[in-house]
């Protein structure tokens, strides 16, 4: 991948998880990344494509994160997706879901991309729990306690949340 297409991507990520999708315009990415605005339409058609790749890359993060700790964490498994999904919320996570974000502000057009991308996420997230040996209920209850952890982040120290969520999947 190019630097630059990189640069735009990193800005945008940053911006719309700030921001929000729709306050957030293509000129205000192009400066923050410090390119210029065609080099954005180089890479991207739209910019309801580079929502879409920014989304992307943001679930291919949060799924290595929930992959690498299924893998090195102790514990059940579901306290091992749990360990990956705070480590997500220590990293990238204090404000709030980005992908219900993006849902809640593309909710008008229901088979719009962005929305389909992020109900497809959130299916493969399922998909993982019940690939990592969790029961279809122990799935969609870990599923609601991790986006009340992602909630809970915003408004509470991330320790507090640590503990409360560890507490809980230990009684799935």
């Amino acid at each position: 991948m190019s630097t630059k297409k990189e640069q735009l991507l990193v800005a945008a990520e940053q911006l719309f998880y700030e921001h929000g999708f729709h306050a957030i315009g293509l000129k205000a990415i192009v400066q923050e990344a410090d390119v210029a605005l065609m080099t954005l339409y180089n890479h991207f058609n739209s910019k309801d494509e580079l929502i879409l790749e920014v989304l992307t890359r943001r679930s291919q993060v949060y799924m290595d994160y929930l992959e690498q700790a299924k893998h090195q964490a102790p514990g059940s498994a579901a306290e091992r997706l749990a360990v990956g999904h705070l480590n997500w919320l220590k990293q990238t996570a204090a404000n709030g879901c980005m992908f219900l974000r993006a849902k809640e502000e593309f909710a008008s057009e229901p088979g719009h991309p962005i929305v389909q991308l992020v109900t497809s996420h959130k299916e493969e997230i399922r998909k993982l729990f019940l690939a990592s040996g969790l029961t279809a209920t122990e799935a969609i209850r870990s599923s609601l306690l991790f986006e009340g952890a992602v909630a809970q982040a915003e408004i509470s120290s991330l320790d507090e949340v640590e503990d409360a969520l560890m507490a809980l999947v230990q009684h799935l």
